[in-house]
């Protein structure tokens, strides 16, 4: 498959990797950040497994090593749901803005890995 074929889910996981650093940021300002300890951590999963399928699926694959980006997508798409339901718990708006993309970001990855497969 070709970079040109991954371009959806490359879209969704660079926007997901940038709200959830986003997101990340502003549950560090906000004033109860202990209670928000674990959705920074999974914000920083989030974004972290999204740069990384990027990174795979931005590469030229001539080796046929395509499982490693379909298991990165089946990855990055439970970590995506797991982000999106913690961030969704909370009522302020980065919050709920990155579990909205979380959750498309996921829908694309379990997309992409149906695809594949």
């Amino acid at each position: 498959m070709s970079f040109e074929n991954y371009q959806s889910c490359i879209d969704a996981c660079n926007e997901c990797a940038s709200e959830c650093n986003h997101c990340a940021t502003a549950c560090l300002n906000e004033e109860s950040v202990k209670m928000m300890a674990k959705c920074i951590q999974l914000n920083r999963y989030c974004a972290e497994i999204c740069k990384t399928a990027v990174t795979f699926m931005s590469s030229e694959n001539n080796f046929g090593e395509e499982k490693f980006v379909l298991q990165l997508c089946k990855l990055c798409a439970d970590i995506c749901d797991t982000c999106g339901k913690e961030c969704d718990k909370f009522e302020m708006e980065h919050c709920k803005k990155c579990a909205e993309v979380c959750f498309t970001c996921a829908k694309e990855c379990r997309e992409m890995a149906r695809a594949m497969a």
